[in-house]
C-alpha cells in the first residue's frame, strides 16, 4: 500500500510547507533592499569581516546567539522557583545585552543572501526583534515589582525567540545559507593529474574556466608564467570566479566581493568564511597544463 505524498514530501507538515511558502514572497524584497542598504552603508570597516567570521573559518553569528539563548532559557527555568526571581532578572539582562553583537553579525551575514533566503531572513529578524522587546517589557515589570506579569512576557519572549530559531534552522539547513559551498570538491574529483589544455590557452592575469570531473576551475596564468587553479564556484554562494577580477594575487568573487589567494586558495577578504579548494598545476615539456586536486 503506498503513501500519500504532497508536494513537500510524506513527512513535510504544515509548518515546513509554511516556510517553504514565506521564501516564495516576493513582497519582502523591496523592505529587504532598503536594509540591505543601511546594513552594507554601515562603517565597520576591518570589523565587518570579523562579525562574518572569516577569522574563525566560519560564520560567528550562531556562536553568538547562545548567550542570549541561554541565558533566556536559564531564566525561563529560574522563574519556577519564586525564590530565584533576583537570578532570572540578571539573566535577563544578560541576554539582551548580549543580543545587540549576535544580531549585528546576523544583518551583516544577512546583507549577502539571495533573495529567497533574505525573505526568510527578515522574519527570522522580526521573531528575535519581538523576543527583545518581550524581554524588554519583562524586566521593566520585574523592577516596578510585576512579578507575575513578568514571568509571562519572559515566557512569551522564549516563544517568539523559539520561533526565530525555527527559521534560523530552515536558513542554515534547508537554505545553506552561511554554508561551505565549495565543501564536496574533494569528493567530486578523481585522484591523479587531468588534462585542462596548454599553456596558451592561458592568457596572462585572465581567468579562464576549464572543467575536471564535472567540477568547474577558475584557471590564471601569473605574470611569471604559472598556473594557478581553484575551484570555480564561490565558497560563499556559488558565485563563477573565472568572472571576476584578478587583483594582487588574488581572485575576487563577482558576486559579493569575496578574495582568494591564487596561490593557496586562502580567502584573504569576505564574505566567504572558507578557503576555496585548490589545485596543483604542471606544465609538461610539451606545454600542456595538467592540474589536480592539492592536499588540504
Amino acid at each position: 500500500m503506498g503513501l500519500t505524498t504532497g508536494t513537500h514530501g510524506p513527512h513535510s507538515g504544515a509548518l515546513a510547507a509554511a516556510m517553504d511558502a514565506l521564501e516564495g514572497q516576493a513582497r519582502l524584497d523591496a523592505m529587504a533592499g532598503t536594509i540591505r542598504k543601511v546594513v552594507r552603508a554601515l562603517p565597520l570597516g576591518q570589523g565587518r569581516d570579523a562579525l562574518r567570521g572569516l577569522w574563525l573559518g566560519h560564520p560567528l553569528h550562531p556562536a553568538l546567539v547562545q548567550l542570549p539563548i541561554g541565558s533566556w532559557s536559564s531564566a525561563a527555568i529560574l522563574d519556577l522557583f519564586p525564590d530565584e526571581s533576583r537570578a532570572a532578572r540578571l539573566l535577563i539582562g544578560v541576554g539582551l545585552v548580549s543580543a545587540g553583537p549576535a544580531a549585528l553579525a546576523g544583518w551583516v551575514d544577512w546583507a549577502e543572501q539571495r533573495p529567497r533566503q533574505a525573505r526568510v531572513g527578515l522574519v527570522h529578524a522580526a521573531a528575535n526583534l519581538a523576543a527583545v522587546t518581550a524581554y524588554s517589557a519583562s524586566l521593566a515589570a520585574r523592577t516596578k515589582g510585576y512579578d507575575v506579569l513578568g514571568r509571562l512576557l519572559g515566557y512569551g519572549g522564549l516563544t517568539l525567540a523559539t520561533a526565530g530559531g525555527v527559521l534560523g534552522g530552515h536558513l542554515a539547513y534547508r537554505q545553506a545559507a552561511g554554508v561551505n559551498h565549495a565543501e564536496a570538491v574533494p569528493v567530486l574529483v578523481e585522484p591523479g593529474w587531468h588534462r585542462i589544455g596548454t599553456l596558451d590557452d592561458f592568457p596572462v592575469g585572465e581567468p579562464v574556466r576549464r572543467t575536471v570531473d564535472e567540477v568547474a576551475l577558475a584557471v590564471v596564468r601569473d605574470e611569471d608564467g604559472v598556473p594557478n587553479a581553484l575551484a570555480d564556484r564561490c565558497s560563499h554562494m556559488d558565485g563563477p570566479l573565472h568572472e571576476g577580477k584578478v587583483l594582487e594575487g588574488c581572485i575576487e568573487c563577482p558576486w559579493h566581493g569575496s578574495r582568494f589567494r591564487l596561490s593557496d586558495g586562502v580567502n584573504v577578504q569576505g564574505p566567504a568564511t572558507a578557503p576555496q579548494p585548490r589545485f596543483d598545476c604542471r606544465v609538461t615539456p610539451e606545454g600542456a597544463v595538467d592540474v589536480r586536486l592539492a592536499e588540504p
